[in-house]
């Protein structure tokens, strides 16, 4: 898997005839991922290394997990959709125009004229990393009902994506579990990144339950380190025991464990390993974790199977590794998720990748 200057990335790619990650096929649309749970907008600070307080200002930005990794794989080149629900307001619909603009289909998205829509505040710390404010009392994606579901565009999708902030309140909690049924139904691939935000849940108990709620249903998984040691309460994130014992699961295929610029571990029933990540200056890591997966989820669009031939997947992380190390270059979500031309050009300068696997007796 080792790369030289002298090498040149080919994006994973699926059969012969499917397209490469993240590009249509010429012959045929890319197959629809349909991305499903919280549309918002994040207020941050134009600068780092300032509290909420000490910030001057904030310049407002798309944000939601599931609609960054959306716009992500529309970037790729890929077909994706989003459903939610959002305020009937300006910010409800300068988020929907967003994802237009970017190419996601926003026709599942749903207009609340009781509620407004979800607002987070951001720090970013000098290290990048961040810290959260929000105002969601109830926001309007709190509210989507099972009666509001585009079924017929779940029911179109090949994969069908998630976090765990929808299943916070009712009734959208209901309705997300509606719609991982109708996915299921469909025989579309669940995945599943739980996206942790503690301060949005009443407890830590209540967070670890509500993820773990749903975490056998889902055939893909992406968790971070700090995920792992939170849902292990406190047990080492390294340690590929504790993976298999306390998260894998036989319905599981594919677990992916992201660690920063470390790169990113990938665990299946028959092998597991490490694909190593691309060293780059942080500038904001918001979106980092959603660029990954729209990488992953492009390439898995396009083969189902992928997670069968550990060659074809290593090759879908280093790509998913690259789309996360671009994003953090620049700062905000949406603005810094990068093209498919962006991330071959990244890899095609020349990224040592160790071999780093093992494969299971």
């Amino acid at each position: 898997m080792a790369m030289s200057k002298s090498d040149s990335f080919k994006a994973p790619a699926g059969d012969d005839n499917a397209a490469a990650a993240g590009s249509s096929s010429s012959s045929s649309p890319s197959p629809l991922v349909v991305c499903f749970g919280e549309l918002l907008i994040d207020f941050v600070p134009p600068v780092s290394g300032v509290s909420l307080a000490e910030a001057t200002g904030f310049k407002k930005a798309a944000g939601g997990a599931p609609a960054n990794v959306a716009v992500g794989i529309s970037r790729l080149g890929g077909s994706a959709a989003f459903i939610g629900k959002v305020g009937d307001d300006e910010f409800g619909y300068h988020l929907s125009n967003i994802l237009s603009d970017n190419g996601v289909d926003n026709s599942g998205i749903r207009y609340d004229v009781n509620a407004r829509t979800a607002l987070a505040f951001v720090t970013l710390r000098a290290d990048g990393e961040r810290e959260f404010m929000f105002y969601r009392n109830p926001s309007a994606d709190m509210l989507l009902t099972e009666a509001e579901l585009d079924v017929g565009l779940i029911q179109k999708s090949a994969i069908f994506h998630y976090g765990s902030i929808s299943l916070i309140e009712e009734p959208c909690r209901s309705t997300h579990i509606a719609a991982i049924n109708i996915a299921k139904q469909a025989g579309c691939l669940l995945s599943y990144d739980p996206n942790l935000r503690l301060p949005l849940w009443s407890s830590p108990d209540a967070a670890r339950d509500g993820i773990m709620s749903i975490w056998n249903t889902a055939d893909v998984i992406k968790v971070s380190e700090d995920e792992i040691s939170f849902l292990t309460n406190g047990d080492d994130p390294y340690d590929h025991d504790v993976v298999y014992n306390k998260l894998f699961r036989e319905s599981i295929k594919l677990l992916l464990v992201t660690e920063g610029g470390d790169g990113c571990r990938y665990y299946t029933k028959k092998f597991h390993g490490r694909v190593m990540g691309a060293r780059v200056k942080a500038v904001d890591t918001t979106g980092a974790g959603d660029a990954f997966v729209s990488g992953v989820l492009c390439s898995i669009a396009n083969d189902l199977n992928l997670y069968q031939d550990e060659k074809k997947l290593r090759e879908a992380l280093m790509f998913a590794n690259a789309c996360g190390a671009i994003t953090v270059t620049e700062r905000g979500a949406i603005p810094a998720l990068p093209t498919k031309a962006a991330v071959l050009e990244f890899l095609n300068t020349g990224i040592e990748q160790p071999q780093c696997y093992c494969t299971i007796s």
